[in-house]
């Protein structure tokens, strides 16, 4: 349950694929969310939501897996993607889970942590900006990217050594993010959201 101080932010996997590395750069955003006291955190895996990779008409009645994955969207009031480089872009399931839900974006903060190997992110972060945008979310300035991440990490999932850039870095975005869930949260309440 979210307290009334609370952000509830929705930390989503994007990558879907075999032997993904997502759930790793996960792990550690969590973590620096979890850092903060006034975070609540949803983990949504792309992997295990079971949405279909085909939207139904607007006169048709939702999936079960859509609906549910909704009502989660629909409470957080904040979002972070977590999500792979694939051929300088996002992958088709991040896509494919953007375009099956609208108003449940609407007025709210999103933030990118991109990775890749010799990619850093920064192409699916920016690809992303425009398509929150046109669903009236709030890309904020702040993403995250992380340049071979998979020689960045332990194999167990931790930071392997202190990166002072990168940590400053993650506390600009999720103090960003964190702000403008405030503020976006307060407008809100005083005048509903008109898409």
């Amino acid at each position: 349950m979210t307290g009334a101080g609370q952000v509830r932010v929705a930390l989503i996997v994007g990558s879907t694929r075999t032997g993904r590395f997502g759930p790793t750069v996960a792990d550690w955003f969590a973590g620096r969310l979890d850092r903060r006291r006034q975070v609540d955190v949803d983990r949504i895996d792309l992997a295990t939501t079971g949405l279909p990779d085909r939207l139904t008409d607007h006169d048709e009645p939702l999936p079960a897996a859509v609906r549910a994955l909704g009502a989660r969207l629909a409470v957080a009031e904040a979002f972070v993607v977590v999500t792979p480089e694939y051929n300088r872009s996002f992958p088709a399931a991040v896509k494919n889970a953007v375009d099956w839900f609208d108003a449940e974006w609407a007025a709210k903060p999103v933030t990118v942590v991109g990775y890749g190997g010799d990619a850093d992110g920064g192409h699916a972060a920016a690809q992303l900006r425009p398509v929150f945008g046109e669903l009236n979310a709030v890309p904020i300035r702040r993403t995250v990217t992380i340049t071979k991440a998979w020689q960045r990490f332990a194999s167990d999932g931790s930071w392997p050594r202190r990166d002072a850039e990168l940590d400053e870095t993650v506390d600009a975005a999720i103090d960003q993010l964190l702000w403008w869930a405030c503020a976006l949260r307060a407008a809100r309440a005083c005048t509903p959201f008109v898409r």
